[in-house]
C-alpha cells in the first residue's frame, strides 16, 4: 500500500463543487484584491479561534514580518526565538534588521523554554518568538511573564497550529499571533496565504495599512508597507476549507491516536498532554537511527518527511552561530509520519505496523 505524505486533490475533491461556486463568485463581483470575502474571512478566523482581530496578507511569512513592523522592531534589536523551525521564522526577524537570538530547546516537548529565554534577554531584545512546531502548543506561561517584566513584545509563531490551545487558551491569542495558510497547513489556500491575530483594534488598522504599502487612502502613504494582501479568490476558497477544519482535524487527531497507541515502544513518540488540545500538522518521532528508518518506509511506499533536517542556526546563512546541544540532537533523529485528514485508519495502521516492523530490524 503506496501512503503519501499529503494528498492535496483528495483533500480538495469533496469540496470541489463549492471552490467552483466561490470562484464564480469572485469572477462574478470582479473585486479581485480586498473584495468582500477577504473581510469576511477575517471575521470568521476571529470567531473561530476566539481573538478580537485577525488581519490577513499573503503569507505566513508576511504575518511574521508584519508583526514585528507594527511593534517597531528594527536594526540595533534582538529577538529570542528557536532554531528548530521553518527558516522563516528567523528570516522575517532578519529581514527587518534585527538579530535572531536562538535559544536551545526542550528536550521532551522540543519548544522554547522560559529559561533560555531568561538568559537570553539582553537591553537589546525587543521581542519572542516561539514556535508551535508540528501543532503542538508550547507553555508559554513563564514566557509570557517575563515579556510583561521585561517589555517585550510576545509573537507566536503559529503557522503550523490552528485550532491548538493550551489549558483552553488559544495560540496567537497571547499578544501577537502569526499563521500561515500555505498548501501543507490544516487549513490551507489553494497557493499561499498568512494572517495575523492581535487585540487592539487601533494595531489592527496599523497593519491593514502596513500590508497595503502603508498607505492610509488611495493616494496618501503614511508609512512604509508591503504588497501583502490576500487575494480576494484564496479568502473565497479560505471561507469554503473553514467549514471543513473542524473536521479535517478530528481525522488528523484519529490518525494520532492511533500512532501513540500502536508505536508505544518504537520510537520516542511526542508528548501528548492531558491540558492540551494539539492540531498534529505533522506527527513527529525520534529514533537514533532515523535515516535507515525514513529509508526502509520509502521502500515499503511509505512517505515519511523531515522537518527539520538542518536547524536555522547550521544554515549557511545564519553562520556562524553557538551550537545548542538539544537542537542539534533532536533535528538527528526526527520524522514525521503521514497525519493529514485524508490518510485513511487502514493507511495509518499499515505506516505503524511498517515502523514496527522496521526498527526490530535496525534495532534487533
Amino acid at each position: 500500500m503506496s501512503v503519501p505524505y499529503l494528498d492535496l486533490p483528495a483533500q480538495h475533491h469533496p469540496l470541489r463543487d463549492r471552490l467552483h461556486e466561490a470562484l464564480d463568485r469572485v469572477l462574478d463581483h470582479g473585486h479581485f484584491i480586498l473584495g468582500p470575502e477577504v473581510g469576511l474571512l477575517e471575521e470568521r478566523l476571529a470567531e473561530y479561534l476566539g481573538v478580537e482581530h485577525v488581519v490577513t496578507c499573503n503569507s505566513g511569512t508576511d504575518a511574521l514580518l508584519l508583526a514585528l513592523m507594527a511593534r517597531c522592531i528594527g536594526p540595533g534589536h534582538e529577538v529570542i526565538t528557536v532554531a528548530h523551525s521553518f527558516v522563516a521564522t528567523a528570516n522575517a526577524i532578519s529581514l527587518v534588521g534585527a538579530r535572531p537570538v536562538f535559544v536551545d530547546l526542550d528536550a521532551d516537548t522540543m519548544c522554547l523554554a522560559a529559561e533560555g529565554v531568561a538568559r537570553a534577554i539582553t537591553p537589546r531584545t525587543r521581542a519572542v518568538v516561539p514556535v508551535h512546531l508540528n501543532g503542538f502548543p508550547c507553555e508559554l506561561t513563564g514566557v509570557e511573564a517575563l515579556c510583561r517584566e521585561h517589555g517585550l513584545a510576545l509573537i507566536e509563531d503559529c503557522a503550523q497550529a490552528i485550532g491548538a490551545s493550551r489549558r483552553g487558551v488559544p495560540v496567537g491569542s497571547l499578544d501577537l499571533g502569526c499563521f500561515s495558510l500555505h498548501p501543507l497547513k490544516a487549513l490551507s489556500a489553494v497557493g499561499d496565504g498568512g494572517f495575523v491575530t492581535l487585540r487592539s483594534g487601533e494595531e489592527a488598522a496599523r497593519l491593514r495599512r502596513l500590508r497595503n504599502h502603508g498607505l492610509v487612502d488611495r493616494d496618501t502613504c503614511g508609512a512604509v508597507g508591503l504588497n501583502s494582501r490576500l487575494d480576494t479568490l484564496q479568502a473565497a476558497f479560505l471561507l469554503v476549507k473553514l467549514d471543513a477544519l473542524d473536521e479535517a482535524l478530528a481525522r488528523r487527531r484519529e490518525n494520532a491516536a492511533l500512532y501513540l497507541r500502536e508505536l508505544a515502544g518504537a520510537v520516542t513518540l511526542p508528548v501528548d498532554e492531558e491540558d492540551v488540545v494539539q492540531t498534529w500538522s505533522a506527527f513527529v518521532v525520534r529514533h537514533a537511527r532515523r535515516d535507515r528508518l525514513v529509508a526502509a518506509l520509502a521502500e515499503r511506499g511509505i512517505d515519511a518527511k523531515i522537518h527539520y533536517p538542518v536547524a536555522i542556526h547550521r544554515q549557511p546563512a545564519y553562520q556562524p552561530q553557538p551550537a545548542l546541544a538539544v537542537t542539534e540532537r533532536v533535528t538527528a533523529e526526527i520524522l514525521s509520519l503521514p497525519v493529514a485528514a485524508e490518510v485513511s485508519l487502514e493507511q495509518a495502521e499499515e505506516v505503524a505496523s511498517a515502523v514496527r516492523a522496521i526498527v526490530a530490524e535496525i534495532d534487533g
